[in-house]
């Protein structure tokens, strides 16, 4: 069949059902942007790639659909590598399309050349470039299916003089697959150590979401066992908020019932999770990894078994089939020894935290440092973080979709918000990146316009994404919720700086004369600012209210100066200066 390149580019991710690209446009993808509208398919122009990638993230993460990034070469692709990072730790299968300057051009230094093949090896699952224009769509086909098989972003790299070829070529086929049930013997194993243990613990990660099927056969094992679920680090929808055995998110600001519970596992089922360092760590100063448990640890990438916990049995499969697969192999008498013991405990144990939660109002200084002390002093009259998310839970919609930034005060949110299904909460994961919060949660109201839709961000990282209140109030945009916990500082590292450097604030004050909320109003959004708990409440029940008929709110939620845990205890230590410094040593420079 004769076609274009471009058309059989485009009719390849047809054949994916690919309907959405987010990016800015740039020439050398303008011969297939130009046909994008007559494929159906959708090109989302941000403002800024890397705000772009993460809408992908956001979109593909809460509706499980592929979506595609793609942008001018050179430094419009530079732009997505944070994304793309972001995108391969939060295990979301995306295609990205790296148009590249011409062959017959490469390593003259031209016009935004960049070697993209490198740049991106370590951020993606797998990478093509196309070598011949008869090959585009062998090469995009393969790229897409490979980002499907492990759940990652995957690079194709097109030399931008590939386009406007006549072709003759037939479409390659799609060639499904089946994913992995584990291995007979493991499951087996599994299935003997969970029949023969007293006090058994699910640990619930990504793969559970990821997994069609993977809650509710988490729940089905659960509830033959009456074992209490945990669920790792960002991934608090992975089961059911409501459940009975729910214990909550584990590492920081997690779930202390959860921590209780799991510390005294004799068994610990690990999953669809590769066990990573954030959803282990000591929480409320608390060793809660069980030393002596036998660990048995499922996921779908071989690679990650094992990596960072002694492991007693690993599987490699997916989640709903591995669990389904221990289930129908568990003794008839599983769970039966300590069950009504154990049933009591985690009720216990949860309505004692559900407690604890409630009453905790503000944070706590370390021995020997007094900043929360004085931050309380300073604005008395104004919400502590731990104030603003229990005025958001008491309005925030059950069957919301929300995203979390990186950041101190979203991460001292992490025990309150709760989910009754998969695919609900985006977080920014593993890497880290500041900006996620409201390019994600637009992407996910991309896939789903009738969800309610609320994104979280302190106000250092909100800075990262604020160029986006430029682009998602135009008509075709859909109307979403922000809200920006605004303190004028960077939480984080002010508090690394409060325990480990005399409190000598480096780099850490925001400017106080800028205004998120009349940011948005110039950019034609509504803004509002929030000084008490009834105001946040009210304007987030107002927002999401206005978000159904097509307005977009900025909530500026005003808070005092405290700090959450610091996040990375076990990698900070007191700095000691051995030379010592002097500003006379400055010598000045030779022009």
């Amino acid at each position: 069949m004769k076609m274009t390149t471009e058309e059989a580019f485009v009719k390849t991710l047809q054949m994916h059902g690919i309907q959405h690209a987010f990016g800015i446009i740039g020439s050398a993808m303008m011969p297939i942007s130009d046909i994008f509208p007559a494929a159906g398919i959708t090109f989302w122009d941000c403002a800024h790639e890397g705000s772009g990638g993460m809408m992908a993230d956001g979109y593909t993460r809460a509706t499980g659909k592929m979506s595609m990034m793609i942008a001018q070469n050179g430094p419009g692709i530079t732009n997505f590598v944070t994304a793309v990072k972001t995108a391969y730790w939060n295990h979301t299968p995306l295609l990205l399309v790296t148009p590249q300057a011409a062959n017959k051009t490469i390593g003259q230094g031209g016009f935004q050349e960049m070697e993209q093949m490198r740049m991106f090896a370590d951020c993606v699952c797998y990478q093509e470039e196309v070598r011949d224009p008869s090959r585009v769509a062998e090469v995009l086909n393969r790229v897409i299916m490979n980002a499907k098989r492990a759940s990652a972003p995957a690079q194709l790299n097109i030399p931008r003089d590939m386009w406007t070829q006549v072709i003759d070529i037939e479409l390659p086929a799609i060639v499904e697959f089946e994913r992995p049930s584990g291995g007979e013997t493991a499951v087996a194993e599994a299935a003997k150590l969970l029949s023969e243990a007293r006090n058994p613990v699910i640990l619930n990660g990504a793969g559970v979401v990821l997994s069609k099927g993977g809650i509710e056969a988490s729940k089905d094992l659960a509830e033959r066992l009456d074992a209490p679920v945990c669920v790792g680090y960002q991934h608090n929808d992975a089961f059911p908020g409501s459940h009975p055995l729910f214990a909550g998110p584990l590492g920081y600001n997690g779930s202390k019932a959860g921590m209780e519970l799991i510390k005294d596992a004799d068994v610990v089922l690990c999953l669809g999770t590769r066990l990573n360092p954030f959803s282990t760590l000591p929480g409320y100063g608390m060793e809660y990894w069980p030393a002596n448990a036998k660990i048995i640890q499922v996921d779908i990438n071989p690679d990650r078994i094992g990596l960072t916990k002694k492991v007693s049995v690993g599987i490699i499969g997916d989640a709903a089939k591995v669990a389904q697969g221990i289930l129908a192999q568990l003794s008839d008498t599983a769970g039966d020894e300590g069950r009504a013991e154990r049933k009591n405990r985690i009720a216990e144990t949860k309505s004692r935290w559900a407690q604890q939660l409630t009453e905790m109002t503000h944070e706590d200084d370390d021995p020997g440092t007094t900043w929360n002390e004085r931050a309380r002093a300073d604005k008395p009259d104004w919400m502590s973080p731990r104030m603003a998310w229990r005025a958001i839970q008491a309005a925030l919609p059950k069957e919301a979709i929300i995203s979390s930034d990186i950041g101190n005060n979203c991460a001292i949110g992490n025990a309150y918000p709760s989910f009754e299904a998969g695919r609900k909460y985006l977080a920014p994961g593993l890497f880290g990146p500041c900006g996620y919060g409201l390019p994600a949660v637009v992407g996910a109201k991309i896939g789903n316009p009738d969800t309610p839709v609320v994104g979280f961000s302190g106000d250092g990282a909100f800075g990262i994404a604020v160029n986006e209140l430029t682009a998602i109030g135009r008509g075709e945009w859909p109307a979403v919720t922000q809200i920006v916990f605004r303190n004028y500082q960077w939480g984080a590292e002010k508090r690394n700086s409060t325990l480990w450097f005399d409190d000598n604030f480096v780099g850490t004050e925001l400017d106080q004369q800028v205004s998120y909320a009349g940011i948005a109003q110039a950019c034609g959004l509504k803004g509002v600012v929030a000084r008490t708990m009834d105001e946040l409440t009210s304007a987030l029940a107002q927002a999401i209210e206005d978000q159904k008929n097509g307005t977009t709110t900025l909530i500026e939620a005003m808070i005092n100066q405290e700090l959450g845990e610091p996040f990375r205890r076990d990698a900070m230590k007191k700095p000691v200066r051995v030379a010592g410094i002097d500003k006379a040593d400055m010598r000045e420079q030779q022009v």
